[in-house]
């Protein structure tokens, strides 16, 4: 009885972390209607620190492979579009303009791209290489993962799974007190299904209409974000159902990058004007 108690106890003060947590809007409002409230159980400075640490690594290992920021070129390139578009990012986040930047590339085929959260930002060669990207495609590259940051995705992503493991165990503790085993497995395989890739996909378009619009306030055309794609749709062709993509398809995901473009495009214009 008193061992039964004690995980009684011991369910109800999970189920109690599981209800912290703080809301909180991350971007303002946006050209592009992403004004969704998240809710987070980390802090931004405990996810920027954890970044930042991990950001260290990815640039001694690629400067121990002679592999960062080769192509002189190149990394002037990505830095410079990178600036334009960290000096719109207040008008999104203000609080964003206190993050301590960092751009590098690293000397890898992979087509890949990031930006870590506090504002670290990294661009595979591969990407710009194989691609053939334009400067405008190439700022809707780094406009999305910029956007990624800004909403704090990677925190959110981070709370979440905490959450979700925390149930899980809350299921597992119900189904050993009822007298069953291995309940919490079933259910982490739901919430893999069920929860945690439609939550990434959410991410995913929002970084897409953050990231067209944070790119037209610096001056690089929206159109170019459905170009891009398209490119990426050539390169990796149908890709997996959307049902278990982490990404929106190719075909959705271009629809709604032609939709965003005209509700940024006067944002755009008045870029091209100053």
């Amino acid at each position: 009885m008193n061992k039964m108690l004690k995980r009684s106890t011991l369910l109800i003060n999970v189920v109690f972390l599981t209800a912290c947590g703080t809301v909180q809007q991350t971007t303002v409002t946006s050209q592009t209607g992403v004004t969704r409230q998240q809710k987070f159980s980390v802090s931004e400075q405990e996810m920027n620190a954890i970044a930042a640490n991990e950001y260290k690594k990815m640039l001694n290992t690629a400067r121990s492979a002679k592999a960062l920021n080769n192509d002189a070129a190149l990394a002037a390139r990505v830095k410079r579009i990178s600036n334009r578009l960290i000096t719109q990012v207040p008008k999104l986040r203000p609080s964003a303009a206190n993050w301590a930047w960092e751009v590098n590339v690293f000397d890898a085929d992979e087509l890949n791209a990031g930006c870590y959260p506090g504002g670290k930002i990294f661009v595979y060669s591969g990407l710009v290489n194989k691609l053939k990207l334009t400067d405008d495609e190439l700022a809707q590259v780094i406009g999305h993962e910029i956007s990624h940051a800004l909403r704090e995705h990677s925190r959110e992503q981070y709370s979440r799974e905490q959450n979700v493991g925390v149930g899980v165990a809350i299921l597992d503790i119900a189904g050993q007190l009822a007298g069953y085993q291995g309940v919490g497995n079933v259910a982490g395989q739901a919430a893999e299904l069920g929860l945690n890739l439609p939550f990434s996909r959410e991410h995913e378009t929002e970084a897409d209409l953050v990231g067209i619009e944070l790119a037209a306030r610096a001056g690089y055309n929206p159109d170019a974000a459905a170009s891009l794609w398209k490119k990426m749709m050539n390169t990796d062709g149908n890709g997996p159902p959307q049902f278990l993509s982490t990404h929106p398809s190719p075909t959705n995901r271009q629809a709604t990058l032609q939709q965003a473009a005209t509700q940024v495009q006067s944002l755009y214009d008045a870029a091209r004007k100053k």
